[in-house]
């Protein structure tokens, strides 16, 4: 278990191996969810760090190529 002091400014430093855990890093921002008297940490995630995220080697697809794709999905199942 991992323990952390609160100041008098109501401040605390997240651990070593928490910061790891939520990949966070001076700067960053982390969110607080408040749920059944218990408190998870999340960390925020700027859109700008999606760039790349995602992998595509083939050609670029249309719009209509995009909509006929959604449409035949919605008719399976």
């Amino acid at each position: 278990m991992l323990e952390s002091s609160i100041t008098k400014k109501g401040q605390t430093t997240l651990p070593k191996p928490v910061r790891e855990t939520l990949g966070v890093q001076a700067g960053d921002r982390v969110r607080y969810v408040i749920s059944d008297g218990m408190v998870c940490i999340l960390p925020v995630r700027p859109i700008s760090r999606l760039f790349g995220v995602l992998q595509h080697d083939g050609p670029a697809v249309t719009v209509e190529q995009m909509d006929e794709a959604v449409a035949d999905g919605a008719t399976e199942g």
